[in-house]
This record gives C-alpha cells, structure tokens and sequence, in this order.
C-alpha cells in the first residue's frame, strides 16, 4: 500500500486520498463542553495565554487500535479563542489520527481541522472549504510512517500553525515546511489572536467509557519513554513573534482510569506530555 512516509523531520508524498467532511467530532476538553460532544475522551496538557499567535510541538507517531470503525483516536493540537457558552469557539487543529469510517483503513494519518462556531456548522476536515494548501509535496490526510514500537525505535515529527503578522492568515508547517494556510477570513475570534492552547489526546467512540480504542500507544503515560505516547517541545508564538514555552499548563483527563496524561520539562524535550491508555481495562470504567 502506498504511504506518504515520515522519518524524523521529513515527509514525501506517495499519493492522496480524496478527504471527506466529518462535523462536530472533535472537541476541547473545556468545563463547558455541550453534550451533542459526549463520546469523546480527552488526555490533554491546556495552557490560558491571551495575545498568542501560534503553537508548535513534535509529536510522537503510533498506530493505536480502534475497537469499531466509527471510533477514532489521534494526537493534535487545538489551538483555540472564543468559547463554547457563546458559540463563537474558533480553532485550528493538526496533527495525526487514525479513523477507519472516514479513511477506509486504519492507516495513521495527517489531518488538519477547523471550526469558528463551536462545531456547531462551521469548520470541517483536512482540504475542504477554508484551507488553502500551497504545497502539493504534502498529502493532509495522507498516511505517515513509520509508526513508533512499544519498547523499540520512536519516530516524531513536528507540526506548527502561526499567524502571519502581514496578511493575518493562519500558516499551517508539517516537518518544516510550509503546506498552506486557513484565511484569517474565515474566523471570527481568531481573526485577531488565540487565548488558549491544548495538546495531547483524544478517543471518540459511541461506547465510551467502555470502548478498547487505544489512545496513543495504548500505554498509560506512567510507562514513560518508547511505551507512553508522547509530545514534546510544546511551544507557543507570543507578541513578538517568537516560541517560548507555555506559562500554567494545567493537565485534564476525561476518566484517567481509562485515558491519562502527565507533564514535565527538560533541556532537550522542553515542555512535554506523555499521554494515553488502552480505554477499557478493569479499573474503565
């Protein structure tokens, strides 16, 4: 099977797979998440930072296990403004998913993701309306590889959105390079800047609480490295233009007896997450 393959920092195209528009699946793990969004789970680090212009992060590629093929599970940023109460919640998100009803397979893959009205009607997946890609090398929706081994050999690539102080738009980077941009048009609280970032996982299934889809690797983050899933280097763009870590990252989990996540720092990882878990276990739910 043709793959679009990763390894380190770099991405090639093999091919792509005509995207279809899924609505109103993802969510933020936010306290007023309205309830047509039951049936996700989340395991996500969150930072609050007002006037902020951007996120990048490196993420830690798996190819967790999906129990049905209407559940996905993924690992992404959210980078977000407004709120969910008001219904104006703009987000751009990116990162990596495996979802077999939309896909066809259980292949890992790129997706992107936009909504400026609380998913309420607005914003869909990878190459519909809104984004407008640049580069035809990288395939948004497309399968990447290879996938990281429990215990064995990790593969990681970093994914950036940033907004272009000049024209506004939002610029969407996969492995350093540029693949094309989300409007600044088609925002409402976005148009200006983003007030608040998360990053890590999420499960959507039906049977929630009781599904086996695996998040990430399908290993509690307490494993650690080469068995945890995780995301490092999780940077924000301020005022100025420049990445720094974000400042009062809290930690949020769904059930953490299904799906969990811890936070650390170091000089080589900077601000990072281990995240995940294999969902229904003896203790979820």
């Amino acid at each position: 099977m043709a793959k679009d393959v990763l390894r380190a920092s770099s991405i090639s195209m093999y091919g792509k797979k005509r995207p279809r528009s899924i609505p109103n699946l993802n969510s933020i793990n936010s306290p007023d998440t309205p309830n047509v969004l039951k049936g996700h789970q989340h395991a996500v680090a969150a930072a609050q930072d007002n006037k902020c212009y951007g996120t990048k992060a490196s993420f830690n590629l798996w190819q967790p296990t999906i129990a049905r093929s209407n559940d996905f599970s993924l690992s992404q940023f959210w980078v977000s403004a407004g709120s969910y109460s008001g219904n104006d919640l703009n987000t751009i998100e990116a990162g990596w998913q495996v979802y077999p009803a939309m896909y066809g397979d259980s292949n890992t893959r790129l997706f992107i993701y936009w909504t400026r009205d609380a998913y309420k009607s607005t914003g869909c997946y990878n190459l519909c309306s809104g984004f407008v890609q640049t580069n035809n090398q990288i395939a948004i929706g497309g399968t990447l590889s290879p996938d990281s081994t429990y215990g064995g050999t990790q593969y990681d690539f970093d994914i950036m959105a940033w907004k272009d102080p000049q024209s506004g738009n939002w610029w969407l980077q996969v492995g350093g390079n540029d693949v094309g941009y989300w409007p600044s048009t088609i925002f409402t609280s976005l148009q200006n800047s983003a007030s608040s970032f998360e990053w890590g996982g999420e499960v959507f299934s039906p049977d929630a609480g009781q599904t086996s889809t695996q998040m990430g690797s399908g290993h509690f983050p307490n494993e650690g490295f080469a068995k945890a899933s995780h995301i490092k280097n999780m940077l924000v763009v301020d005022s100025s233009n420049t990445l720094r870590s974000p400042s009062g990252v809290n930690l949020l989990a769904t059930d953490s007896k299904c799906y969990n996540v811890q936070c650390g720092t170091s000089g080589n990882w900077g601000t990072y997450i281990y995240f995940g878990g294999p969902g229904k276990n003896p203790n979820c739910p």
